[in-house]
């Protein structure tokens, strides 16, 4: 089987992850990285497991597997131990005063011929308003449902 990025560990990484495990004292998946690893070490002793092999015995997905493999060649053993940073937080689509416009608008009578306001109808005012350049219906819901309003 042909890697395209091969785990081959010295033996002082190979008795950190033996330390690393036996210990118990680090999380769940930083123990079953270090598994992964040494399931994966290539020595002259003899062969690797298959990564299909370490993904039924450690319950983990093949891909799971390739993306530690890649980090610990690319990156090193403790970014390959680490878990992945989170994602940046997606920006926010309205601020303070954009949302205090929406609820204002909400709490206003609906415009003449309209029963009730519509998610499409507050997008709408709230661009005609110039108080955003665009926005969409569930940005609105998104929004009113945080601040507890309701349309209905």
């Amino acid at each position: 089987m042909n890697k395209n990025y091969r785990v081959t560990l010295t033996d002082d990484e190979r008795s950190q992850l033996q330390t690393l495990i036996t210990t118990g004292k680090t999380a769940a998946q930083t123990q079953t990285h270090a598994r992964m690893l040494l399931k994966a070490h290539q020595s002259a002793a003899g062969p690797s497991w298959s990564d299909q092999d370490i993904s039924n015995a450690l319950e983990v997905s093949i891909p799971t597997i390739e993306r530690v493999r890649r980090t610990l060649v690319l990156e090193g053993l403790e970014a390959a131990l680490q878990r992945r940073p989170a994602t940046s937080p997606r920006r926010r689509t309205l601020d303070g005063a954009q949302e205090a416009h929406l609820v204002a608008l909400v709490c206003s009578p609906p415009p003449t011929g309209y029963d009730r306001w519509t998610l499409r109808l507050l997008a709408d005012h709230m661009v005609e308003r110039k108080h955003v350049d665009s926005i969409a219906n569930e940005t609105i819901r998104q929004t009113l449902k945080k601040t507890n309003f309701s349309l209905g």
